[in-house]
């Protein structure tokens, strides 16, 4: 297969070299090879200093990120090589987990940018962010097919993460795929809308964070905001606590709340409140309630460096509002999914909202994101998650 080029500008190659993955629009010499008349998603040799190849990388001309390496040989990624892939991966999920079910692809941390597979035991969830990879869908659906021979796999392609490469949403699948799928997750079961859902449906990333909480809980009254279908909440409700609200603005979400804590026989503890996440909280300060655990899991409030003040500032208002919403001697569980917001800027924002409501805080554990998340060590971008486990007292 012969491919066209890529020359690298004069120390561009630097990193890398160390480890990293992705080449900016303006570390490439377009006067010896310019981008112009490259296809979105070709693979292209990248050459560093006098003309040595650094490898493989997939191109999306129009992006801030141009290229994004796939080897570092002059082998282009194809269906042999996903298979290798997938195969390392596999291998570490199932070193780290005993039943099927966590994230099996985590894009650039596992060698494959702009892929993520979530596996639910024979039932994959496929998203591809990158033009590259949705080029190769055909090849990704046979490697999986070969690795791992799943009853179905779901290409969920309708995500806005595409429009970064000008990609159509769609949504494919090759095998039988139901509604609804089973996720195991710290010994309780749910059912995850793998349609309809957010993202994949489920959220693995934090099953450690779920995990941790649990011994906190028992004859406690919590509360889950942002819960979505209960992830948080449920796991709750099984460690023993004495009653839990979910609170979510989606109708279907909740609907879901209901059904898993029906499946695991928590209907009488687990109940829900829909509505947009202020104006719910303000609602429950004005009514008397308080609780004894809060968790304040929201969405990504910073996609982008331009959202940060305002993302900032969304992060200090609902984290004092579920400040006030604790009992003299409450746990805090503050999450943030941002990568632009760093950990120390969640601490904070934490301590600059207790103070304000004239409460202490102590942070007596910092959680991240699960093993089937590794981080790319030259990749920052990919330690994303953050969870803040928080007294708050008087």
């Amino acid at each position: 297969m012969s491919l066209s080029s890529l020359q690298l500008k004069d120390k561009a190659d630097r990193r890398l070299k160390k480890g990293h993955l992705w080449i900016y629009s303006n570390e490439i010499d377009t006067q010896k090879t310019p981008l112009k008349g490259l296809a979105a998603g070709e693979q292209v040799a990248i050459l560093g200093e006098r003309g040595k190849c650094l490898g493989v990388a997939m191109v999306n001309p129009n992006g801030l990120i141009c290229a994004r390496l796939v080897s570092r040989d002059e082998k282009p990624l194809g269906r042999a090589l996903l298979v290798q892939r997938i195969e390392q991966a596999l291998a570490l999920r199932e070193r780290l987990f005993a039943e099927p079910y966590y994230r099996l692809i985590y894009g650039d941390s596992d060698w494959l940018p702009g892929l993520v597979v979530d596996r639910f035991g024979d039932v994959l969830v496929v998203q591809m962010a990158t033009a590259g990879m949705d080029a190769l869908q055909a090849d990704i659906a046979a490697a999986l097919q070969q690795v791992l021979k799943p009853a179905g796999i779901l290409f969920k392609n309708d995500h806005g993460a595409r429009a970064l490469e000008e990609l159509p949403e769609r949504v494919e699948t090759v095998g039988e795929v139901p509604e609804r799928v089973l996720v195991r997750e710290n010994g309780v079961d749910f059912e995850a809308p793998v349609f309809s859902g957010q993202k994949t449906g489920w959220f693995y990333d934090h099953r450690e964070n779920r995990r941790y909480l649990q011994p906190l809980v028992a004859g406690k009254r919590v509360l889950d905001v942002f819960s979505y279908i209960g992830g948080w909440g449920i796991q709750a409700a099984v460690a023993g606590a004495s009653e839990v609200l979910c609170v979510d603005a989606s109708s279907d979400a909740l609907d879901a709340v209901a059904a898993n804590a029906e499946r695991n026989g928590l209907s009488e503890r687990v109940a829900a409140l829909e509505g947009k996440a202020q104006p719910a909280l303000k609602a429950l300060l004005e009514d008397g309630e308080r609780f004894d655990v809060v968790v304040m899991d929201p969405p990504a409030f910073i996609k982008r460096k331009k959202d940060q003040k305002a993302g900032e500032a969304a992060y200090y208002h609902l984290n004092e509002l579920a400040m006030r919403l604790l009992n003299r001697d409450g746990l805090l569980v503050s999450a943030s999914c941002s990568m632009h917001l760093p950990r120390e800027t969640l601490t904070e924002l934490l301590r600059s909202g207790s103070r304000h409501i004239d409460r202490q805080l102590q942070i007596f554990h910092q959680g991240g994101q699960g093993p089937d998340h590794p981080v790319h060590p030259a990749i920052p971008e990919t330690d994303y998650l953050k969870a803040q486990f928080a007294r708050v007292f008087r």
